[in-house]
């Protein structure tokens, strides 16, 4: 075996510029751990805000960057049971992922069904887990009620609404007009944002307001979508497009809890915190324990005991 893998460094905030490949030294796996190495690695919106410096629970740079990656386990450590060499796993890894190999602790991985691709396994971890938990674990939607995904196009709105039309609630999808043909394949009526303001169009569709908002953009953003809730509509924040900084991004969240608030638009709240209470970005990784079949995706989540990134639960009283 070689004594060195190829990764892909961050050196720096900034872009693709920033990237450096690098070679670092084969780790033996530790008590509880897994060496897995890395067959397909998921790219997307939150890689790039990694990358920019602007991701609240990034470590400090140099590092591997990654998000979500699918692999074959190729050396298991001491103490750890139901996995074994050769064996084909996923994880949401957050960081590190870019690389030919990886090891972390063997909670962090879950195995992947035989008819599943590396690439939809790495492809699921992060978008579709996302989905599933806000949908079912923080929203609890019902069939018959009423949902608009802003950032409807990208890659967590997309799964929404798939999971969403499974699950027989009604969606809409705000996304521009170039997006919208991928939008009305997926079932949502459609909301071209840039026609006008979010809460305006959606209520012109929903007089009375939508059952659950799921907003990728947060920041200024916020408001228009707590407007376009119907009276104890529920409130999903799970992106931050156009927070671009980490202070954007808390003042986002600062918005949701005090803003509205004194503006007199939310009664009785709750919240889900994020799961990232530690330094560093591995304390938010979970196991996804279940992967089962659904004929509409083919091959999707039913049940997840993972805990998603960002996502904040609020209930508004009449405007």
């Amino acid at each position: 075996m070689a004594a060195t893998y190829r990764a892909v460094m961050l050196t720096k905030p900034g872009g693709p510029e920033a990237l450096q490949i690098v070679e670092l030294p084969v780790e033996s796996p530790g008590a509880g751990q897994l060496r897995v190495r890395v067959r397909a690695a998921g790219v997307g919106s939150t890689d790039l805000i990694v990358l920019s410096g602007n991701y609240l629970y990034a470590p400090k740079t140099p590092f591997v960057p990654g998000y979500e990656i699918a692999g074959e386990v190729e050396a298991v450590g001491a103490g750890v049971t139901g996995f074994k060499v050769g064996q084909r796993v996923a994880a949401l890894t957050v960081y590190g992922g870019f690389a030919e190999m990886i090891v972390r602790d063997a909670g962090h991985f879950l195995p992947i069904p035989g008819d599943v691709s590396d690439r939809d396994a790495a492809a699921v971890i992060l978008n579709y887990v996302t989905a599933w938990q806000m949908i079912h674990r923080v929203a609890k939607v019902r069939p018959g009620e009423t949902a608009l995904i802003t950032g409807a196009s990208g890659g967590v709105g997309t799964a929404a609404l798939q999971l969403l039309r499974l699950a027989g609630v009604k969606t809409y999808g705000a996304a521009s007009a170039s997006k919208h043909e991928v939008l009305r394949s997926l079932g949502a009526t459609l909301i071209d944002y840039r026609s006008g303001p979010i809460d305006r169009l959606t209520r012109a569709l929903e007089p009375n307001g939508v059952d659950y908002v799921f907003d990728a953009i947060g920041g200024a953003n916020i408001g228009p979508c707590i407007g376009a809730m119907r009276r104890g509509g529920t409130l999903v924040a799970f992106g931050f497009v156009a927070a671009s900084t980490k202070l954007a991004q808390l003042a986002m969240f600062a918005n949701i809890f005090l803003g509205a608030r004194l503006r007199g638009r939310l009664g009785a709240s709750s919240m889900a915190l994020p799961c990232c209470t530690g330094r560093t970005p591995r304390h938010c990784v979970r196991t996804f324990p279940k992967f089962s079949r659904c004929s509409a995706l083919g091959k999707s989540i039913r049940e997840s005991t993972a805990r998603s990134r960002f996502w904040m639960r609020k209930r508004h009283s009449n405007f």
